[in-house]
């Protein structure tokens, strides 16, 4: 530990301390890259109100992230995936975007994610152990 610092802490609560971490980040990032166009990004399919296929995602810099794809198991291998992820691209386009990345396990969708043209940059294998985390980008 550096001599005089105050001793980090383990917060309880994550919330208020996250954002006051984000807030910090934000105006260091702000400083250095201008305006940060920073935007939340949410599509969802719903049945009968409930929601039964969603993604969420956000812009900024240039790029979409897309940090969540879910379909409900009953509507899996329909289409339901792919015209979440078309609406969101367009969406993205409309405010400027021209990449987008996001991560999947390899128990789960890379090769859904190949078929709409993405490729992988990078792996971290054994995570979790017996499968991989596979980073992958494409541009708009």
């Amino acid at each position: 530990m550096v001599s005089g610092m105050p001793a980090p802490q383990i917060e309880k609560v994550h919330g208020p301390a996250r954002r006051e971490i984000v807030k910090g980040l934000r105006a260091y990032n702000a400083g250095v890259v201008g305006k940060l166009d920073h935007r939340p990004l949410t599509v969802t399919i719903r049945e009968r109100g409930k929601i039964v296929g969603g993604l969420a995602g956000e812009t900024f810099f240039g790029w979409m992230f897309v940090s969540l794809l879910w379909v409900s198991d009953q509507h899996r291998g329909n289409g339901w995936g792919t015209s979440l992820m078309q609406t969101a691209e367009a969406e993205a386009q409309s405010r400027g975007v021209r990449h987008v990345y996001l991560d999947s396990f390899s128990f789960q969708a890379p090769a859904f994610y190949e078929r709409l043209g993405y490729r992988e940059f990078g792996r971290l294998k054994e995570f979790p152990i017996g499968y991989d985390r596979v980073w992958m980008t494409k541009a708009l």
